[in-house]
């Protein structure tokens, strides 16, 4: 059984630049990640971070603990290791082309990725359950 790693920060920056983090990106379908946001939202907020958004709206992205990308394996997401190329957790969004939908905060958090886990999958069946309904 996986343990979490709630309140845990992305990794420093090998700059040590100040208020910067290496971070790792996992990326979901909008729709399913706004539904993980009010999830996360409504649980405990300790568990998430920032959030970014694609210029089309068409994909969220969590910044999560850098290493998580070795053992992420959630169908419908992927999560791109950063392996120090350089994804910060700083004011200005990470991903050119993105923007905040949640922005940093005076913590610099990653959200939980235990927890992101289990917000993404009552998201796909809270989706699953709507769309069979119509």
């Amino acid at each position: 059984m996986e343990t979490s790693q709630s309140n845990e920060p992305c990794t420093p920056a090998p700059s040590g630049a100040a208020g910067e983090a290496e971070c790792d990106l996992v990326t979901v379908p909008a729709r399913q990640g706004l539904e993980a946001v009010d999830i996360l939202r409504r649980g405990s907020g300790d568990a998430m971070g920032p959030v970014l958004h694609d210029g089309g709206c068409d994909t969220l992205g969590f910044l999560v603990p850098a290493g998580t990308a070795a053992g992420w394996d959630v169908p419908g997401s992927t999560c791109t290791g950063t392996d120090g190329r350089g994804m910060r957790l700083a004011p200005e969004p990470p991903v050119e082309g993105s923007d905040w939908l949640l922005p940093p905060g005076d913590a610099d958090l990653a959200t939980d990725p235990v927890v992101l886990r289990e917000a993404l999958g009552e998201a796909a069946r809270l989706i699953e359950a709507a769309d069979s309904c119509r």
